[in-house]
């Protein structure tokens, strides 16, 4: 029986080379009429310049040629796409080509003539299933790793960028970083973007909230303790700072720790020694340190909180994260991506955002910054009924922004860039003016896109855009020259 290709190798696409122009037109027709896409050649030189071809999935190549041989093509795929499965094809089979051919990294060896034409077939169908399983490893992969190296940071505006920029620059030190930033802002997921685009992305990378610990079970945590070191240490432990040995230790919310422990820290900075509570001895460690902390660490060392000394070996390249009231033109791209995220947790078919509730994401001063921001879209995804997030999924404090029909105080644009403030107020006037004179008609279309001296198509264009008061149109009425709106139709 002839082997049946899955639907992704039946696109693959086979090189055949063969100077026995009957071999070659008979493989031909045999795997085009599986599905495959063939390339045929009946010269080696020919076949060589092929084995560039990046389409290329699985070569069948013929030993014998003249002016150059199959094995001197198999090198030649192997050096130029090693990802390419070979099946090498001779009419004088020997157990020493066969050898030959497997050293040469073949992945088949057929002897010609065929048996019958499931042999070929059998043979191209598993190399191309191999080939496509390793692409789609490859792929996987590739997009495991981005995860990796950049988390969730997302963002397009130009304080973003260079964050983005100076994360590549930094990674591929061993550099102390210090990342700066108000709480929410992704200060964890900076210092995992660095560590999985470094050199030390497949060693260990280690967090540890500086401010959750007491002063004793900070320095037991950091730097290991002995046995017998203090009451309850009833064995020996290790810290994490041999624990991240060879890789990244990300120290949050810095700027928390007491004197004690940042003595202590900058010895491990200075030196790259660890002591354990309790021990006698030191021992070396090999750790790259990412802090990160949400206070001015220039202004605690000024008044004495903060020791200079350990503030100058943090501080050799500073990460600055804007707080997400600053870069407003990425709130769109993360409310989407939260979308996105939190539609596919809870399995709601939720695909989109209106106008008004992302103007009202737009406006809003987001105090606990991009996981504020990131709560919101889970819980509106949540209370969403429709395919759409609306303003009414959103939380009271955000829907603030939008009352009276979008009517959005001067203070709440206070924080915004001028361009952005004015583009977001003339917004919300344009709809607070539609919204009046639709009152002021009784919701009769035509009579208010005559007061406003608007086409009538175009008005109805800009009560759509505007989404003015969720007004849709009522089927089937019109008045003397155009229809009506009505705010509890459908």
């Amino acid at each position: 029986m002839s082997a049946i290709p899955t639907q992704q190798t039946r696109k693959a696409k086979i090189l055949v080379v063969d100077d026995d122009k009957i071999v070659l037109r008979a493989a031909t027709e045999i795997l085009s009429r599986e599905g495959y896409q063939v390339v045929a050649i009946d010269d080696a030189v020919e076949g060589l310049a092929a084995s560039k071809d990046p389409t290329i999935d699985v070569a069948c190549l013929d030993i014998k040629m003249p002016n150059l041989s199959g094995m001197d093509l198999l090198k030649a795929f192997k050096q130029s796409r090693p990802d390419v499965e070979v099946i090498m094809m001779t009419a004088f089979a020997t157990v020493e080509t066969a050898v030959e051919a497997v050293k040469g990294g073949a992945y088949d060896y057929l002897t010609k003539p065929f048996e019958n034409i499931d042999v070929l077939t059998l043979a191209v169908g598993r190399a191309a299933e191999k080939k496509a399983l390793r692409d789609r490893t490859k792929v996987l992969e590739e997009a495991l790793s981005a995860r990796n190296q950049f988390e969730d940071l997302v963002g397009q505006s130009g304080q973003m960028r260079s964050v983005f920029k100076l994360v590549e620059t930094v990674s591929y030190s061993t550099a102390t970083v210090l990342i700066q930033g108000e709480s929410g802002t992704g200060k964890e997921l900076v210092a995992r973007a660095i560590h999985f685009r470094s050199p030390r992305k497949d060693k260990p990378f280690v967090a540890v909230n500086c401010s959750a610990l007491t002063d004793t079970l900070l320095e037991s945590e950091l730097f290991g303790h002995m046995k017998g070191s203090f009451t309850g240490a009833t064995t020996n432990k290790k810290g994490l700072f041999e624990a991240a040995d060879g890789g990244t230790i990300f120290l949050d919310e810095i700027g928390d720790i007491p004197a004690a422990t940042q003595v202590r820290l900058l010895r491990v900075l200075q030196e790259g020694e660890v002591k354990r509570v309790g021990a006698n001895d030191t021992m070396k460690v090999d750790v790259r340190v990412i802090a990160a902390t949400n206070v001015d660490l220039a202004k605690a060392k000024e008044t004495g909180k903060f020791r200079e000394d350990l503030f100058y070996r943090l501080n050799v390249i500073t990460v600055q994260l804007p707080p997400l009231r600053d870069r407003p033109d990425d709130v769109p791209l993360l409310a989407q991506h939260f979308l996105k995220i939190y539609a596919a947790k809870v399995g709601k078919k939720v695909t989109s955002i209106s106008p008004g509730a992302m103007e009202a994401l737009t406006t809003a001063r987001w105090v606990g910054n991009v996981r504020e921001l990131e709560n919101c879209l889970e819980r509106a995804v949540v209370l969403c009924a429709t395919e759409a997030v609306e303003v009414e999924d959103l939380p009271p404090e955000i829907r603030n922004n939008q009352r009276g029909g979008g009517d959005i105080e001067v203070f709440s644009l206070a924080h915004l860039p001028y361009a952005q403030a004015k583009k977001l107020a003339m917004r919300a006037f344009e709809r607070r003016y539609l919204s009046a004179l639709l009152d002021r008609s009784s919701n009769n279309v035509s009579m208010a896109a005559r007061a406003a001296g608007v086409d009538r198509s175009n008005f109805r264009r800009l009560l759509k855009q505007y989404e003015v008061g969720g007004r849709t149109m009522k089927a089937g009425e019109n008045d003397d020259d155009g229809e009506e709106f009505d705010e509890a139709a459908g």
